[in-house]
């Protein structure tokens, strides 16, 4: 069975991170092997949570790996809390990172031009050398932006324009020519207003050349936790098992509708997340 190290932190409540990556991994047939980078009580959009840094310990952890002998098909990171954690990530890859594991980066940072508490200029700077090490990436256009160094207000102004993704795909494509190993980037979460209605759409950019393709849905107005973990484990559980970009992309699109339109009916808070669990069997 192939396997997959994830890379992220442990909340109890929220259906985010590792509890949202391993039924997803596991369901589609892969073997999940969780290294937390936290342990939590519930994910930080709470108001109160007890919070246990892991830190120190995830050199440990790859270390007993390592002594394993234990190879990965893939590596999934998601919300990393500092640059240090960036930094035993980067000492992770160079044990784990083989030419036959796809490694894909979340690049979690922000949302909506606003970045997320723990950010910081070390934070950006390790994981722009971090997403340099990627196959895939999956950043929102605010993450895209703080990557590339450009202001998100210059960028999202011009989302009524014609040319908008191409503007998008461009800002993506010249972040990351010369990488070593980036192959794709699905840009995620990009609003478009169209006619009467809104649409949100993931744009996959190649980065060797001209291509890009978008995958839209309408767009209800509603975001809740966890929903860019569950999508980011669809994406690298589809690669490894074989298929393409664009296919990964629908697949997650698809398992994600019905369960954001029920909890958006639901009117569930978003900290508590979607109830994703009903929806699994459309990744078999």
């Amino acid at each position: 069975m192939k396997r997959i190290a994830l890379i992220n932190d442990l909340s109890g409540f929220g259906k985010c991170s590792l509890t949202a990556a391993i039924p997803v991994i596991s369901v589609m047939g892969l073997q999940a092997c969780p290294m937390p980078t936290a342990v939590l009580s519930a994910q930080t959009g709470f108001e109160s949570y007890f919070y246990d840094d892991y830190t120190d310990r995830m050199n440990l952890i790859a270390e007993q790996w390592a002594k394993m002998q234990v190879s990965f098909a893939g590596i999934c990171s998601g919300y990393l809390g500092s640059a240090g954690q960036i930094e035993n990530l980067l000492h992770f890859l160079e044990k784990f990172h083989s030419p036959d594991t796809i490694f894909l980066a979340d690049p979690v940072m922000g949302d909506n031009g606003r970045c997320i508490k723990s950010f910081s200029q070390e934070l950006l700077l390790t994981m722009q050398e971090l997403v340099k090490r990627a196959d895939v990436i999956t950043p929102n256009l605010t993450e895209l932006c703080l990557l590339a160094g450009l202001n998100y207000d210059s960028l999202h102004d011009h989302s009524a324009d014609a040319d908008y993704l191409s503007r998008v795909a461009e800002t993506a494509r010249k972040l990351f020519t010369g990488a070593d190993r980036l192959q794709t980037i699905v840009v995620t979460g990009i609003v478009i207003q169209k006619a009467e209605s809104e649409h949100i759409g993931n744009l996959i950019v190649t980065v060797s050349d001209d291509r890009y393709e978008y995958f839209e849905t309408v767009y209800n107005g509603q975001s809740f936790s966890g929903t860019g973990d569950l999508f980011s484990s669809v994406i690298i559980g589809s690669l490894v098992n074989g298929q393409s970009p664009a296919e990964a992309v629908q697949k997650a699109m698809n398992f994600l509708k019905p369960a954001i339109e029920e909890a958006s009916r639901e009117r569930v808070p978003r900290n508590h997340g979607v109830y994703f669990e009903k929806y699994l069997s459309m990744l078999l």
